[in-house]
């Protein structure tokens, strides 16, 4: 798969700079969805080829029964408004998820199954870890329509030669 090169001009000598992006998204909670999902939307809206490969925790943003279920936790997120100790109480993932999901939607963010809508609208890929799908015993039919292939990790490096990863 080829990506698109840019000639930038610099003292006199040209630099190519590849515009490509690939995430490796290896959560499957809204802190690191969100973020994985507003990165590549926004590239591939810039003109970017993107690609995701979903691996472990991450599956779960693809699976026809995970994607109903993203929640964020409040066990080992010292960034949440609350002392860590009280994560740990029954009840305070879902409180929690549904407070971050309130401000959300205050500030009108799309879901998480609208990023992904407008992420494959706009040439994202979507790739589904073969190692993790095994070792999860996840099966093609349990993830959504949206997801490109299933692919081991050697062709996703392939694949995202040249590209700014990021892994989240």
């Amino acid at each position: 798969m080829s990506s698109k090169v840019i000639g930038i001009q610099e003292e006199g000598k040209e630099i190519q700079r590849v515009e490509k992006l690939a995430i490796i998204l290896s959560k499957g909670t809204l802190d690191m969805v969100y973020p994985a999902f507003m990165l590549a939307t926004t590239a591939a809206a810039l003109g970017k080829e993107v690609h995701i490969f979903l691996t472990f925790w991450g599956l779960n943003v693809v699976s026809k029964k995970g994607i109903k279920k993203i929640k964020l936790s409040p066990v080992g997120n010292p960034a949440l408004p609350m002392p860590n100790i009280l994560g740990i109480l029954p009840g305070m993932t879902e409180l929690v998820t549904r407070m971050i999901k309130k401000k959300v939607e205050k500030v009108k963010l799309p879901s998480i199954e609208e990023l992904i809508k407008t992420a494959k609208e706009n040439g994202v890929k979507l790739h589904a870890c073969s190692t993790t799908m095994d070792v999860m015993g996840i099966k093609k039919e349990d993830l959504i329509p949206e997801v490109d292939d299933i692919v081991g990790a050697a062709t996703f490096l392939e694949l995202s030669e040249g590209a700014t990863t990021l892994f989240i």
